[in-house]
């Protein structure tokens, strides 16, 4: 009964974004709440009833898409080959490559049962990204990704083959 009063909230907040996180969750209740375990409470009931995923720490979204993870680690981007499959100059299907300046563990984690690539990279070399249009389940958002020029210069960074074909199109 007491969970109906701020799921309307909650649910209109994901309406609005489609990645959303614990503290602006936690604003709703708190206006009226004084504690913080009645958001945890609501949080953990809305993943349990499968309405919401969790993507990142503290980070949650109703969508079924694993590449919204990139705003789990901001700053960052999406970039090498996932990059590449989104301007159309990679053929094949990519997992999310995530490239962040923060201070994460990098390598392959499991984020909505599918594999996510992150990666580091140092502060001077986060340029090169904008947010394109992506459309996703009738609506579109916006992702980061790396520009053309600026994934060939992170192929070359993280030392990754580049093929023929690819080069060629360019």
């Amino acid at each position: 009964m007491g969970e109906e009063k701020y799921l309307l909230d909650i649910m209109k907040l994901f309406e609005k974004s489609p990645v959303v996180d614990f503290a602006s969750i936690n604003r709703i209740v708190k206006y009226k709440k004084k504690t913080n375990q009645y958001a945890k409470q609501i949080v953990r009931n809305l993943i349990k009833q499968g309405k919401i995923q969790k993507i990142g720490k503290g980070v949650y979204t109703f969508l079924n898409e694993s590449s919204l993870a990139v705003f789990s680690f901001s700053p960052a981007y999406l970039g090498l080959q996932d990059a590449l499959s989104f301007h159309n100059l990679w053929e094949q299907e990519t997992i999310p490559v995530i490239i962040t300046s923060n201070n994460v563990r990098k390598g392959i984690r499991k984020i909505m049962n599918s594999n996510v690539l992150v990666r580091r990279l140092d502060k001077k070399y986060m340029f090169g990204y904008e947010y394109y249009k992506y459309p996703l389940e009738n609506r579109d958002i916006y992702l980061p990704y790396s520009d053309i020029e600026k994934t060939f210069i992170d192929m070359v960074y993280y030392r990754q083959p580049l093929d023929e074909e690819v080069i060629i199109e360019r």
